[in-house]
């Protein structure tokens, strides 16, 4: 069932004549994703009339959902204690990002402005690295003391519920608010009421600690199916949590940064990214490239003697190096997936350079005996060689393909191994390297099988 795309029907609504109250009640029907997609669509009147209009849970939730840079843009276009009120109502998370893309003078005024809550969970998130997992929690939970009994605990959940609405998941604290468990919230509806609460809390749930790094525990992540997961300080102290959404966040990003590096750059970019930027983020994986490419250049000139004696060859040469190329980035892929199971031993790996280089071997055999028969019909029939030189150059051709397939699938597997060992990000081992050094390897084992057996050892000319 295909998504309706609803911004006819809002852009209607608020274009209309219709009574503040009346409008209020029809917007509300939508998804703030919808709303937040509307506004690059307002004038700026437009957009000053909507936040007029929706009450603060509304605007915050519109907000939640628009990019952190048009974000800041839109809430200065309005009064600045509204402004505030918005941040104060929003995410704390949310809010951080957001206040990072404004001015210095402006942002410490919002922050003033701000409520005491706001401005105190504001800055025990803004107190972590942006590498950290603490940058990216929020502090919108509910906490329970662990001594309770349910008809207490549900007390103390409505208290909390009309400022937390992340209240599928209950955390349990000590008096001094050392984290102790977490249990469901359908478990405390259906309790009795005077039943203790340490039979309905899972002391064994996952955690993480504020301080520790976004890539060395977002896998730990992934494996739990939480709503929510809790972040500590270093005394065990409850902070706050890492939501489902952050966590489809942390990934995504995760997956445009392996990416971007797969691609040749430093990191990624977007669409409003100065032209200085982006080319300081790609210039210095092209230098590498561009000295890596002269070596394969030289190495080319050392067989100018086979060209000369054999040109037919330089027609298949690109693909032997398209070939090798391939084989290396899927290997590459395959290596990069792998290397985030931290508990990856030595054994495992010698396997999967092996395993790899198998299937490179099984496919470059296929793929060899392939071009063998087509590249030899094609010679003999097309460029009026005899079969014998026909099938002697496709021959040397299939050989070429399997040892390049080989040692390509070898090397994308090989050097992404070998940065983690030293402890340098794989996937720094991007797709336009492998695919420069799988060039040099195939353009060496190409020419030189050439100059082995079709020169040397057979003497063939044309």
């Amino acid at each position: 069932m295909e998504n309706k795309d609803y911004t006819v029907e809002i852009l209607e609504i608020i274009r209309s004549n219709t009574s503040p109250g009346i409008m209020r009640s029809r917007l509300e029907d939508y998804h703030a994703n919808d709303l937040a997609e509307v506004f690059p669509q307002l004038k700026i009147s437009e957009r000053r009339k909507i936040c007029r209009i929706l009450d603060l849970d509304m605007l915050s939730d519109i907000f939640e959902h628009i990019d952190e840079q048009a974000a800041a843009e839109y809430l200065d276009e309005m009064d600045i204690k509204k402004a505030a009120a918005i941040l104060s109502a929003m995410e704390t998370d949310a809010v951080v990002d957001v206040l990072q893309m404004m001015p210095k003078e402006k942002k410490n005024l919002l922050i003033e402005l701000m409520d005491d809550d706001a401005r105190k969970d504001m800055a025990i998130i803004a107190s972590f690295d942006e590498d950290e997992i603490g940058s990216r929690m929020t502090t919108n939970c509910i906490m329970i003391r662990e001594n309770l009994t349910v008809k207490q605990a549900m007390s103390s959940l409505v208290d909390q519920a009309a400022k937390n609405d992340n209240i599928s998941t209950l955390f349990m604290v000590t008096e001094d608010n050392t984290f102790y468990g977490a249990m469901d919230l359908k478990d405390l509806i259906i309790a009795r009421r005077e039943s203790p609460l340490e039979d309905l809390i899972a002391t064994s749930y996952p955690y993480v600690y504020g301080n520790e790094l976004i890539d060395d525990c977002i896998e730990r992540l992934k494996d739990y199916s939480e709503d929510s997961i809790p972040v500590l300080d270093n005394d065990n102290k409850l902070l706050g949590v890492i939501t489902s959404q952050s966590m489809v966040d942390l990934v995504d990003d995760e997956m445009g940064e392996d990416y971007a590096k797969f691609a040749g750059l430093t990191a990624e970019e977007d669409l409003k990214e100065p032209l200085k930027e982006s080319i300081k983020k790609r210039l210095p994986w092209l230098l590498v490239l561009l000295g890596l490419g002269m070596i394969v250049s030289s190495v080319v000139g050392l067989f100018e003697e086979v060209v000369s004696q054999l040109t037919i060859i330089m027609c298949f040469q690109s693909l032997i190096l398209d070939m090798a190329g391939n084989v290396g980035t899927q290997s590459l892929a395959v290596t990069i997936r792998v290397l985030m199971d931290e508990s990856l031993t030595g054994k495992q790996k010698i396997e999967l350079v092996f395993k790899e280089m198998k299937i490179a071997f099984s496919n470059g055999a296929i793929l060899g005996i392939l071009s063998f028969v087509l590249i030899g019909l094609y010679i003999g029939l097309f460029k009026g060689k005899t079969f014998v030189f026909a099938y002697a150059v496709s021959g040397c051709i299939g050989i070429s393909l399997l040892l390049a397939m080989v040692i390509s699938g070898a090397v994308g597997t090989l050097i992404p191994l070998f940065f983690k060992k030293i402890h340098v990000d794989p996937a720094v081992a991007s797709g336009p390297l492998i695919t420069t050094v799988n060039d040099l390897v195939a353009v060496i084992s190409y020419y030189g099988l050439s100059w082995i057996f079709l020169i040397n050892m057979m003497h063939l000319v044309g």
